[in-house]
């Protein structure tokens, strides 16, 4: 593949490392990185170290395998928030999404993947043990599937309902015909917020 040549090493290492991030291609990179360049030394100070930061401070929350500053996010220490239904998602965006609408109060629980024999990921790999101690303790009345339609996502439902079928909650999942798993980001705030309010029984043969 071309690679352009730029009259500065500096510029081109800058770029490599803005080419390395999802969705953003070498032109895109080039834009960020002469950007940044016109920027204060102080602005670029800040940005770089709040990615420093993140990086070495971030924690997982521990009930919900969300990011968060404290062991126990603000999601789950939220008094306000109804403690007795639990969406499960794939991924933090998911909920970063679902939040959006303002209209879901319950708590999550973030898988942060999906089984994929192709990539190596199996159920042992997903915090899916977490989530049954949670229900074990007895406060939980329904569990909301919004995983992907995809297979993977499919086969994660499957295998999260038969390992939760016989606790004494509701199982559901979201309307159908709309974005999940990771096109839930994209998915329009009325369509997500009725697409959660539509929720259904979750069936085996989905």
């Amino acid at each position: 593949m071309f690679k352009q040549n730029y009259s500065s090493k500096l510029l081109e290492e800058a770029v490599d490392q803005f080419a390395t991030l999802p969705g953003i291609g070498r032109k895109s990179a080039l834009r960020m990185a002469l950007y940044l360049l016109k920027q204060p030394e102080e602005n670029i100070q800040k940005f770089a170290s709040s990615f420093l930061e993140l990086r070495k401070n971030a924690k997982h929350c521990s009930i919900c395998n969300m990011i968060s500053d404290t062991e126990v996010c603000g999601v789950c220490s939220d008094k306000r928030r109804d403690h007795s239904v639990i969406c499960v998602v794939e991924s933090i965006r998911d909920v970063l999404s679902i939040e959006n609408t303002e209209t879901y109060n319950g708590l999550y629980h973030v898988l942060d993947g999906i089984i994929s024999p192709m990539d190596g990921i199996g159920p042992s790999d997903l915090p899916i043990q977490q989530l049954e101690e949670r229900l074990n303790k007895g406060d939980v009345n329904e569990v909301i599937l919004a995983l992907s339609t995809s297979m993977e996502g499919e086969t994660t439902s499957f295998y999260l309902y038969k390992k939760l079928k016989n606790y004494n909650i509701n199982i559901t999942s979201i309307a159908r015909g709309v974005a999940f798993g990771n096109d839930l980001e994209y998915t329009d705030e009325v369509t997500l917020a009725k697409s959660i309010e539509n929720r259904q029984p979750f069936k085996a043969n989905n």
